[in-house]
């Protein structure tokens, strides 16, 4: 492929507290290639500082590099470049791992001589979950999205944006003590699973043939999901095996997130709902909204967990404009 082909891509980067991740949007293709690397977390251990997630990105950031640019087959020459920079939206949203993708990013831009856009890692959640269910439509329109990973659990409505930003977001719910994620990999950190725990907890859920009917602890359209990791803890000393406790956790999870659903459909209407962060890889949580609510849209797994295909599409359409 020739160089001067490369006009139409635009380059995405993702430095998050769990994943280094940069993605080439195809603008004329409507395309993505990405590529991501997850950050190395010690065993027994459920997260990383920030100064170690700092020293991994630096470390990673070049080798998923020259793995998107394998894939894409010629030299980069990105017509702009865009960095999620905040994990959200809102002022005083802040963390250190991010400036490593923005200081790369803006390296990039300015070596390239194209322009360098910002986003929140947030924004990049919604917009990769818009790609991935082909409804680039909803960029125009006003729909609720949710976004639960390790760390963020929170309902939103999002708009159609301004100049500086494609996606305009408003938080109106979310969790008042523990995260989805935290939750999840807490108990699976207890029963000795690997971290990130997720897909570990849905392989011993799928064999619990036990079902549980739960009731989420709600204050308004807000939950509250830390009595979920000490219920589960309590399950463990009283020894119930690890697949009915990964059932129940998981089951416990999806019963707040249908509550919230319901919740925020009343409050704000009849409006496609779409799902993302690294929780609704899991098939469990996305069967039980799915059978409930029919305007539910789901991102496949790979643009659902933390990559930078959403900054990829957020800066093709910001070059746009």
């Amino acid at each position: 492929m020739p160089e001067q082909a490369f006009s139409s891509y635009v380059l995405g980067l993702d430095t998050s507290n769990y994943t280094t991740s940069a993605a080439l949007y195809d603008c004329r293709a409507n395309r993505v290639l990405h590529q991501k690397k997850l950050l190395p977390v010690k065993p027994g251990e459920v997260g990383l500082r920030q100064s170690d997630a700092v020293f991994h990105h630096v470390r990673q950031l070049w080798q998923v590099m020259e793995e998107l640019c394998g894939d894409a087959q010629a030299p980069l020459a990105p017509a702009a470049v865009g960095a999620s920079v905040r994990p959200r939206d809102q002022e005083g949203s802040y963390m250190p791992c991010f400036l490593v993708g923005e200081s790369f990013g803006r390296s990039l831009a300015q070596l390239g001589g194209v322009p360098f856009y910002s986003f929140s890692h947030q924004a990049g959640h919604v917009a990769a979950a818009l790609y991935s269910v082909g409804r680039p439509d909803l960029f125009e329109r006003r729909f609720l999205a949710f976004h639960l990973s390790g760390g963020t659990t929170e309902c939103l409505l999002v708009e159609p944006g301004g100049e500086k930003t494609p996606l305009a977001i408003t938080k109106l719910a979310g969790s008042l003590d523990l995260k989805a994620g935290q939750a999840i990999d807490r108990v699976g950190v207890a029963m000795g699973l690997p971290f990130p725990a997720g897909p570990a907890m849905e392989e011993l859920a799928q064999n619990c043939p036990r079902t549980f009917s739960v009731r989420p602890v709600m204050k308004g359209m807000d939950c509250c999901l830390s009595g979920i990791e000490n219920q589960c803890k309590a399950r463990l000393e009283r020894g119930e095996s690890r697949q009915e406790v990964a059932k129940f956790c998981l089951s416990s999870i999806g019963a707040a997130l249908e509550q919230m659903t319901s919740l925020a459909l009343e409050k704000a209407g009849e409006l496609p709902v779409v799902y993302a962060g690294g929780v609704m890889c899991n098939r469990l949580i996305r069967s039980r909204i799915q059978g409930r609510f029919s305007s539910a849209l789901f991102a496949q797994p790979q643009f659902s967990a933390d990559n930078a295909a959403g900054i990829a599409v957020l800066t093709a359409r910001r070059l746009e404009r």
